[in-house]
């Protein structure tokens, strides 16, 4: 919206013309989510407290939790009104990535919020049964996918790329791009929703992997730097850096209210929403293998659940005290502050690792 403002204006004064540069749009759409969570924070708290839209606490869960019963949920919705506002603030709306990330995220977050809506107002302990949720999140992805397909214009649009080798270019067509494109979403989409249990633990890994792949988008879109660096041009692809910061910028801001001991929870509505906005950006920038390895905290605690239903299926006996994995340490003594942060240090030197395949090849 602003930059097509500062295009008309440039020809006026020239000085506008710096809102031209992606990168001072990442800051200023970074700073600009930040300020609108913590603008409309407390007020959509106390709306949320006001509506008793707050936390059921399961009876076999660590005791420390029948603490957090009542506190207001479905604060994913303020990520959602930041990022998004944000984004149609400083991204290039001409640009066909931001609408279909933009999307991607609403779509998910929509199932989030009618799965909390049958929760917490509704009173449906089940929420939306898991069949209609999966359905519905097929749809969303296939869409996405399909949105993708259609509209690349280059083979290095839709073509898998494996990380520290320089020329490993595998071409996926049609039904193999749309394939992993759906596993993509819809994996990392309900991955961050199973990390989301205790203050603070998912959303920080996913503002760690948003700034990194808000890297790889600036220099995917980048003619220069990707050919230095030998990975493949996405033309427009930059344009996911201000998407990427807007999402930092909201998640720090929700962080604020989110921290131990949390204000507000973010619910399905931020945690479907989010790791689908972090699947769509790697799917666009050709690093969905790359995104496995920084949200290895989101996959550790995907396969513990797995593990954990796989070996009471066919053994009768868990693997874990409970899972995901994080109840798992508190049950076993640690403090939520203490899984918290050890969680945060493991995604950070993930994150770190995968950034290091832009050189390393």
């Amino acid at each position: 919206m602003l930059v097509e403002l500062s295009q008309l204006l440039s020809d006026w004064h020239s000085g506008f013309r710096v809102f031209g540069y992606i990168t001072l749009r990442a800051i200023l759409a970074a700073l600009s989510a930040l300020l609108i969570s913590l603008m409309i924070g407390p007020w959509m708290i106390r709306k949320l407290t006001a509506r008793q839209i707050g936390q059921r606490v399961r009876d076999d869960g660590p005791k420390t939790h029948l603490l957090k019963a009542g506190t207001p949920t479905m604060g994913g919705a303020l990520i959602l009104v930041a990022m998004g506002t944000s984004t149609l603030l400083w991204a290039d709306l001409a640009n066909r990535f931001v609408w279909i990330a933009l999307g991607v995220t609403l779509a998910f977050g929509l199932i989030g919020f009618w799965d909390d809506y049958l929760k917490l107002i509704v009173g449906n302990s089940r929420g939306l049964i898991a069949r209609y949720k999966y359905f519905w999140q097929s749809v969303a992805a296939l869409g996405a996918a399909l949105a993708l397909w259609h509209t690349a214009t280059s083979p290095a649009d839709t073509a898998l790329f494996v990380p520290f080798f320089k020329h490993v270019e595998i071409p996926l067509g049609a039904f193999g791009f749309i394939l992993l494109t759906y596993f993509v979403l819809v994996g990392s989409s309900n991955a961050v929703n199973l990390t989301d249990g205790l203050d603070g633990l998912a959303i920080m890994p996913a503002v760690f992997v948003a700034g990194a792949l808000g890297v790889f988008a600036y220099v995917t879109g980048h003619v220069v730097f990707s050919e230095y660096l030998q990975i493949p041009y996405i033309a427009g692809a930059g344009e996911m850096l201000v998407f990427c910061a807007s999402l930092v910028g909201a998640g720090l801001g929700f962080l604020w209210f989110n921290t131990y001991p949390a204000q507000v929870f973010m619910g399905d509505i931020g945690a479907l929403a989010l790791g689908a906005a972090l699947g769509v950006v790697a799917v666009i920038v050709r690093q969905e293998i790359v995104l496995f390895v920084m949200a290895g905290v989101f996959v550790m605690e995907t396969v513990s659940v797995m593990l954990q239903v796989v070996s009471f299926k066919l053994t009768g006996k868990r693997i874990f005290r409970m899972a995901p994995i994080h109840h798992h340490f508190e049950l076993k003594g640690w403090a939520e502050p203490k899984v918290i942060v050890r969680f945060w240090i493991i995604s950070v030197i993930l994150v770190l690792v995968g950034l290091a395949t832009l050189k390393v090849r």
